[in-house]
């Protein structure tokens, strides 16, 4: 049998509103030589029925079922049964548009240096409309210092990566009988960063970006990714974590890194419209370093002035902070 070229990952936990959606994005992909492996995650409602359905319907699906253990857990279970020489990977509420996986494994073709392909992102709202907002990353000559301050990949459902890639990070902890690790399963918030930000510090692979808003990314208040300060302290703890490798580097650049980080959070407390927490995080952010303000200080003024608004007056200018922040909103 024939391998395929390329491999989806599908991690699902209690995605029963939004799976059948990401898979038909999935299944839309022009790229004609793909499989999806849905992994259910310990998921309690009606997800494993949808994606068995799915896989009795189309042979391209695969469906593992595990305890839970986490998104990070589901993607290197994913990454173990994945058949491809590229791997991408879609979260259970995301969407790909149709030509995605065709552009990525056209540009790592091309490209044998780069071992990372991502995408812009646009934001869809929890019923899938887009919200007029996206990520629209840096592309070219990314660093280890672009990946810690920006990640420019965004969001874990925007790159498609080399399985080398994976081959050159994995390891198996003391603890583990059955699998490598590539991402590290002690974390539930900022996963993603600590695998690309390994990958940029331990490895010869680059990082690079296709213009095009390829990955439909879903932002909904209250979600795991939506939570300040569950992230934040997963932020520090990936830092923690990698200063061993590097160092100097961290040394160098983690003010700037966690000022970015803290503004990201202002803007998504913004968002989230919890004033408190977006002015907070937004002085927090100038305090720990003005990198992001003069690197970027429409960005950066932009955000203060929607977490003082907020402040201020509360809802009621919630719909000005939204005007001042679409702009130049992106996730990273």
């Amino acid at each position: 049998m024939t391998m395929p070229e390329a491999s989806i990952i599908v991690p699902a936990f209690n995605v029963a509103a939004t799976l059948q959606a990401t898979l038909a994005s999935l299944q839309a992909q022009t790229h004609g030589d793909f499989e999806i492996i849905i992994v259910l995650d310990g998921p309690r409602d009606e997800t494993p029925r949808l994606a068995y359905e799915a896989a009795a319907s189309d042979p391209r699906i695969r469906v593992i079922a595990q305890q839970n253990r986490g998104l990070a857990g589901a993607r290197n279970t994913g990454i173990q049964a994945a058949k491809g020489a590229y791997i991408g990977f879609c979260d259970a509420d995301d969407l790909w548009l149709p030509h995605k996986l065709s552009t990525h494994v056209d540009h790592l073709a091309a490209n044998p240096n780069v071992g990372i392909s991502y995408s812009a992102s646009a934001f869809i709202d929890d019923s899938g409309s887009l919200t007029g907002l996206a990520m629209r990353p840096r592309l070219t000559e990314i660093t280890a210092a672009h990946v810690f301050r920006r990640n420019p990949i965004g969001n874990g459902s925007a790159p498609v990566i080399r399985r080398a890639v994976f081959d050159a990070i994995a390891w198996r902890p003391d603890h583990e009988a059955e699998r490598d690790w590539c991402f590290d399963e002690t974390f539930r918030q900022s996963e993603d960063i600590e695998c690309w930000l390994r990958i940029a510090l331990t490895t010869d692979w680059a990082f690079e970006g296709v213009p095009e808003a390829l990955t439909l990314y879903r932002v909904s208040a209250g979600a795991l990714s939506a939570d300040t300060t569950r992230q934040f302290a997963a932020w520090e703890r990936m830092v923690t974590k990698l200063e061993p490798l590097a160092p100097g580097f961290f040394a160098a650049q983690t003010p700037a890194a966690r000022a970015y980080q803290l503004r990201y959070l202002a803007r998504r407390a913004v968002a989230d419209r919890r004033r408190d927490d977006a002015w907070r995080l937004a002085v927090r952010s100038l305090r720990q370093s003005l990198t992001p303000l003069m690197d970027e200080p429409r960005k950066t003024m932009t955000t203060l002035a929607a977490a003082l608004a907020l402040r201020l007056a509360g809802p009621r200018l919630i719909d000005r902070a939204f005007a001042l922040l679409s702009h130049s909103v992106r996730k990273a």
